[in-house]
């Protein structure tokens, strides 16, 4: 029995030998960490008898040794570790670490800070001050020594260019002191608001003298229109009321006599010759096309280009030699290339005018037959010389675009109206802005003066049309015209009887010219109406619109001859 329990009992170390030992380290990550724990502690709840009466639970031999000898090898491999870290064969990421981005999201970001760039340089060149006169922007350009110009370059596309370096070294912080007076219209006034004041330029000789010949040529003008206007107001067989109304009456049957396709694009201009039978028709449209039609079979005369880019107006001579076979000029252009050109009913060029900075927007003559007026979106309006092709006067004012101009009947005075939302009229004589006409709440698209030689028409984007009191000074009458914005507006040429509208409601709209009440609706039309004109006796009206047709509108005489 004795040789039994020696045989049994084991000592200590051998315990210990028998005891299970880890092999190596063991490094567990994730779930494999949580399966190890398991196992542990399964190892710990297994009957003592399993190892022998007295024998110590195997965990605790593994705890007491090979977790010593697991600790050492750990902390020999974070040492290893920390070797390869510091040899920069591991890479650690860290907070401040800057992931590289792909190539689609690179250029997105690049184009992001290109746009926000853009639009920081676009804020702060729109708060610039750049000066205005070009031998000032000559100059500011010389000082941050950069070219005075370009090759082809215009006096505001040299402005601009300014603007945007300016704008561009100011972000940069690079922009210095430019030293040098301020120009007149640039110095602050003493409670820190732009000052406003009135400034002349200095006319040409040949300028002086035609303002001189104006003068002549209108105060006889205005003595005659004045003297009828009082002998038929003393005549007992003159009854002005009466024949108005007699007028009117026959507008309510104005009706559509014509329609005609008139260019492979929009028509965007038409005019009516001033003779008494407005026996021809001219119509422009976006193509650069001019052509030529009798009235009233609307029979197709002549056809050119005027020119390359599209037609914005045109208008007839007020004398035209009416005749195929005339040298002119009979009729004048405007277009979008920023000339105007004179022409005779042929196609044959006459004169070309060049000067705008600009397309043009609307022409007329003015009623001595000696000049043109241009209105330009360059912001300026323009007397041209027809015989000599001299620009004679150069006139700024509005603070945009100008769109519309037209002359009194006397000829002595002119007027302009613009995208500023304002209308001006100018004294030919003197050169001096004599009545600026604040009412519109938009853009002024259309103009015209009243025979009557005292009332002037204002049409714009503001769906109004309205009548101004040239002796009063102020707005008559407020039409609330068209549901679109209106293209144009115009009298009846001979006595003011009515005015006629076009809009981009597709209709055109006859008012009284006394009471201006509404007429008549011409609709007919496709598309939005362009331009509209009157002939020189009222008995025509001719619109033009973007639906590239042409309708001529006359009274119905079959209606007149039933009512009679």
């Amino acid at each position: 029995m004795a040789d039994e329990e020696d045989e049994t009992t084991l000592t200590e170390e051998e315990q210990r030998a028998l005891a299970p030992k880890a092999t190596g380290a063991h490094i567990f990550f994730g779930s494999l960490e949580h399966r190890e724990k398991e196992r542990l502690a399964a190892l710990q709840r297994q009957p003592a008898k399993e190892h022998g009466a007295g024998e110590e639970p195997a965990s605790v031999v593994f705890e007491g040794g090979a977790m010593e000898e697991e600790d050492e090898e750990e902390d020999e491999e974070a040492t290893g570790v920390a070797a390869g870290i510091a040899a920069g064969h591991i890479s650690v990421p860290d907070a401040n670490d800057m992931m590289e981005l792909p190539e689609e999201s690179r250029a997105a970001k690049e184009r992001q800070e290109k746009l926000l760039k853009d639009l920081e340089l676009a804020r702060r060149a729109a708060r610039l001050a750049v000066p205005t006169n070009d031998q000032a922007v000559r100059q500011r350009l010389r000082q941050l020594e950069q070219p005075i110009t370009l090759f082809g370059e215009k006096e505001m596309e040299r402005r601009d260019r300014l603007r945007q370096l300016m704008a561009r070294l100011e972000t940069e912080g690079e922009l210095p002191d430019v030293e040098g007076p301020l120009e007149e219209d640039e110095e602050p006034s003493e409670d820190g608001q732009p000052k406003v004041e009135l400034f002349y330029t200095e006319g040409s000789p040949e300028l002086h003298e035609e303002r001189k010949l104006i003068a002549r040529l209108s105060l006889p003008r205005a003595a005659a229109r004045i003297a009828a206007a009082k002998r038929r107001q003393e005549d007992p067989d003159e009854d002005e009321d009466a024949e108005l109304d007699e007028v009117v009456k026959t507008m309510t049957r104005t009706a559509m006599q014509l329609s005609e396709h008139g260019d492979e694009r929009p028509v965007s201009a038409c005019a009516l010759s001033p003779d008494p039978g407005a026996s021809l028709l001219i119509t422009g449209g976006w193509s650069g096309l001019v052509k030529v039609w009798g009235i009233p079979q609307m029979a197709q005369q002549t056809v050119f280009r005027a020119h390359a880019e599209r037609i914005t107006d045109v208008a007839f001579h007020p004398s035209p030699a009416i005749g195929m076979d005339s040298d002119g000029p009979d009729l004048a252009t405007a277009s979008a290339d920023r000339t105007a050109k004179l022409w005779n009913l042929k196609g044959k060029e006459v004169r070309t005018f060049s000067g705008h900075l600009d397309r043009l927007a609307r022409i007329a003559f003015h009623p001595s037959g000696r000049y043109l007026g241009t209105a330009s979106f360059d912001k300026t309006w323009r007397l041209w010389h027809l015989e000599t092709g001299v620009e004679m006067l150069l006139q700024e004012g509005h603070s945009r675009a100008v769109y519309g101009i037209a002359f009194h009947v006397d000829g002595s005075l002119v007027a302009s109206c613009g995208l500023d939302a304002l209308a001006r009229v100018w004294d030919l004589r003197t050169g001096k802005s004599i009545m600026p006409l604040q009412g519109h709440v938009k853009p002024i698209l259309g103009i015209d003066f009243s025979p009557n030689g005292y009332h002037l028409a204002t049409a714009g984007e503001d769906h109004t049309c309205r009548i101004w009191d040239l002796r009063m000074r102020r707005s008559l009458y407020v039409i609330p015209a068209h549901s679109h914005l209106i293209t144009q507006v115009k009298y009846e040429p001979s006595q003011g009887y009515f005015l006629v509208t076009s809009s981009h409601d597709n209709t055109a709209r006859i008012w009284s010219g006394k009471d201006f009440k509404p007429v008549k609706t011409l609709a007919g039309h496709e598309g939005k109406i362009l331009d509209v004109d009157i002939s020189a006796e009222g008995q025509y009206i001719t619109t033009a619109a973007y639906d590239r047709t042409i309708k001529l509108w006359a009274p119905d005489h079959e209606a007149n001859e039933l009512d009679a």
